[in-house]
């Protein structure tokens, strides 16, 4: 082979690599697609994100309603008509209070029970269970001593006086925030108050 063959050839060979180099040093386009799949290998915490929620920030968890316990699987209807659920008060320490229309006891612990209700509403409800007269007498009672703002509810059968073996007005009956019954019995103004505020606390 000729001399002149042979550098012929190495100069042919050198243009097609620098010609090959320029293209890819010049090739402009758009960022690579990532390969199917690529995102289901994401991390966790990334895929479980909403919008808007920061890369990396768990996702709130979803509320669980508290499991009723036994002493608080029943309905009844107040004294204004309205269905009432004791299911809805699960998980919090409740306060069931029996009382009568033309009880002198019940109506010195009313006052009571009108000024701190409303103050733990949301923390320690108290529910009063009127039985033992007739409705009329009880709106009454409810309206002279500014009960409203709390349930009040109709039990002049006495299903509920016989589901909790009240015997006598005035009683108290406490479930703490597992459904247990901690007090059933006679209590002051000032005993109500204290205990009350005890389970809010």
């Amino acid at each position: 082979m000729s001399r002149r063959t042979t550098v012929s050839r190495r100069a042919t060979a050198a243009v097609a690599v620098a010609a090959l180099l320029g293209a890819a040093s010049c090739a402009v386009g758009p960022e690579p697609r990532a390969p199917v799949g690529a995102v289901a290998a994401a991390s966790p915490a990334a895929a479980s994100a909403g919008p808007g929620t920061p890369t990396g920030t768990p996702a709130a968890a979803p509320v669980v309603p508290a499991r009723a316990p036994d002493t608080l699987r029943f309905t009844a209807k107040t004294l204004d008509g309205t269905t009432f659920s004791a299911a809805g008060l699960a998980g919090k320490p409740v306060v069931l209070w029996f009382w009568a229309p033309w009880c002198a006891t019940c109506a010195s612990q009313a006052w009571t029970v009108a000024e701190i209700a409303p103050k733990y509403r949301d923390t320690v409800p108290i529910v009063g269970i009127a039985g033992l007269g007739d409705q009329q007498a009880m709106k009454e009672f409810v309206t002279e001593f500014d009960l409203g703002g709390t349930p009040q509810l109709d039990d002049r059968a006495g299903v509920l006086w016989r589901r909790f073996e009240v015997v006598e007005q005035s009683t108290f009956l406490i479930i703490d925030r597992n459904g247990r019954v901690v007090h059933q019995g006679f209590l002051d103004g000032e005993s109500l108050s204290r205990r009350v505020a005890a389970l809010a606390g």
